[in-house]
Order: C-alpha cells, then structure tokens, then sequence
C-alpha cells in the first residue's frame, strides 16, 4: 500500500458490547484533521452494520483486521497498515488497548496518541494521550514515557463536523418544555430507550412531541416502532440520524445515555436527564451532574418508570433550572476541541 500524504491511521472498534462511541470520536477527529488538509484511515476489527457506510460518505477509508481486538498480534498489524500508509499519527481509542499494544507501535517507529478516558491502560507508551473529561489530570498517567503530552480536559472535546456551525449559538429555553430528544447510542442492547418511550407515554397532562434516535443496528427495533406507533402524542422514531445537532437545536430537553453524547448536549447547551447504561459512563455523569451540567438518574437496572416520569416532568415545567444547565454546559464546550488536538499533533511533527 502506497502512502498518500498527510494520513492520519485511526485503530478503534465499534460493536453491540462496547457500542460505536469510540468511533464517532475518532470520526470528529478524522473530520478536523481532514478540515487541516490530510487525510484518514480507520483500522477495525469490528463494526455493526450500518455504520461504515456513514465512516466512508465522511470521507474515512477502512481497513478491517482479521486478529483480536488489543492483542499483540492487532498491535503489530496495525505498525504495519501505517508504516504502509507513511502514517504520521497512529491513534488508538478503546479500553482492550493497554500499555504493552502502544509500546509495540512505539517499538516500531511509530508516533501515537491515545484516546482515554480513566487512566486503564497502566503504563503509558504513546506520545500523547487525549482525556476530554472534567475529571481529567496527570495523576491518571504518573506511570508514563518521559515526553508524553497530555491533552486534558474539556477544552479538547472532540465534536464532529455537524457541531461545528453551532458555535456561539444560545438555546432558548421556554417556560414550559416540549420537545424531547431521546436516544441511548447507536446499539442500546439493554433497550432503555423502550423505557424512556413509556416514561413519555405517561406524561398524560402535558403536551410533548419526541424524536426518538436509534442506530440501524439496535436489535429492538420492531418493538421500538410500535412503541412510536402506539404514543399518545407525536413521536418519531430516527434511524442512523447524519446530523444530532440539528435536533438537539430543535428539542428542549433529553433522556440519554451518560456516555459521549452528552459533550454534545454540553455544547448545544441542551438540558439532559442521564441513564447510566455501563460502566464507563458512571464517573462522567456522576461529575457532569455534580457540576449542573446534567441531572444523573443513575444506573438504569435501578431506575423506576415513575421515577423517569417524576424527573422529566420536573425538568420540563422547570425553565430556570433548563436555562442553568445549558449555560454550564456551553461554559464547559465550545466547539473547538478537535482543531486544538489536530493544532497539537501537527505542531509535534513540524
């Protein structure tokens, strides 16, 4: 394989267990290193259905490997696509990948960054490492290569293109609140956006229309449709949706996963009530939700349908708490997270 200039080599997976948030990261990425003049290639060893179709129209090539997610031997076919590519980052987001997989592409020449969240890979062998949460600080990587960069914290948000003209904008926020934006990720194999559904359908005294977003590999999509069908006030069920900010814009408040998405929310100063769905969601909802940038429901195994109702009836009818929180959140985002690590990457190779 020949190399073609400015390539940026992206090693993240997407699937039913682990969901699509590390992709659609590494895709905001991809979009502004692009938006810099080079160009984008996706290393993965899994992705749902549905999925590349959207990675190859954003302009990403793929490239699937055949060996097991994090091992050695992904490690060493993943050095070897970009030394084949002329690759001047190779940038790898997802929890199998730990410290002995960054130090077979350091050992092979490689420039790396890492994408992460908590501090799992033990020791740190890349060049850089991204943290975007609020959480983020150096303590996490006091076990690390002299020289490592460490990008934290929210002002390196990664938001992908879509975002991006949204900057500066202020939501209103109406006294009483009534379109609702629901939607858990791009798989929800739990199926709490069943739930929320029925949570809405028992808001019987309020007017409310929902736009419901579900990713064309969610596995309850039949039941999902005649939940929709069967509302008692307008819903809409969105597939494989290309542009969440055009209806973040548009709805006043969201039950959502408390994953990624909610940077998004943060940026688009969109009111939140978050569902913990796994386990590497519960310190960023927890902190997000400390800070009044969302209201946390917890883990969704232990949230009561009444409990749902009680809570987003409260956050509807309250607009001084909604206008709160989308300030918070708009303070925390603003939009230009990922031209600040592209500007980091570029300044370490000039």
């Amino acid at each position: 394989m020949e190399s073609r200039g400015n390539q940026l080599l992206i090693r993240a997976d997407a699937a039913p267990e682990i969901g699509t948030g590390h992709v659609m990261r590494c895709l905001a990425l991809a979009q502004a290193w692009r938006e810099a003049g080079g160009e984008a290639v996706l290393a993965t060893a899994l992705s749902p259905g549905g999925l590349e179709d959207r990675l190859v129209a954003e302009g990403l090539s793929i490239h699937r490997l055949v060996a097991e997610a994090g091992s050695d031997a992904d490690a060493r076919a993943t050095a070897a696509l970009a030394r084949d590519l002329g690759a001047v980052w190779t940038v790898v987001d997802g929890y199998q990948f730990m410290g002995n997989y960054q130090r077979v592409l350091k050992d092979a020449g490689l420039r790396v960054l890492v994408i992460d969240d908590y501090g799992h890979a033990g020791h740190y062998w890349a060049d850089a490492v991204l943290n975007q949460n609020l959480n983020a600080h150096g303590t996490l990587y006091a076990s690390r290569e002299p020289g490592v960069r460490l990008l934290l914290g929210p002002r390196y948000v990664l938001l992908r293109r879509e975002f991006w003209k949204w900057r500066g904008w202020k939501h209103s926020h109406a006294r009483q609140a009534t379109n609702v934006l629901v939607t858990f990720g791009g798989v929800d194999p739990a199926n709490v956006t069943l739930k929320a559904m029925a949570a809405l359908a028992k808001l019987a005294s309020t007017y409310w229309q929902a736009a419901v977003v579900v990713g064309p590999s969610n596995p309850n999509l039949p039941a999902l449709r005649s939940a929709a069908s069967s509302a008692p006030q307008s819903t809409r069920l969105l597939s494989d949706v290309r542009d969440m900010a055009e209806l973040m814009a548009w709805a006043d408040v969201v039950v959502t996963a408390g994953g990624s998405t909610t940077w998004e929310l943060a940026f688009m100063g969109l009111p939140a009530l978050t569902v913990i769905v796994a386990d590497n969601q519960v310190e960023l909802a927890e902190t997000l939700s400390a800070h009044g940038v969302v209201q946390n429901l917890g883990w969704h195994t232990r949230l009561a349908e009444e409990e749902l109702v009680e809570a987003l009836a409260g956050l509807m009818s309250d607009q001084v708490a909604r206008r709160a929180m989308g300030s918070l959140g708009q303070e925390l985002v603003d939009g230009d997270g990922g031209r600040r690590v592209v500007q980091a990457l570029q300044e370490a190779v000039a």
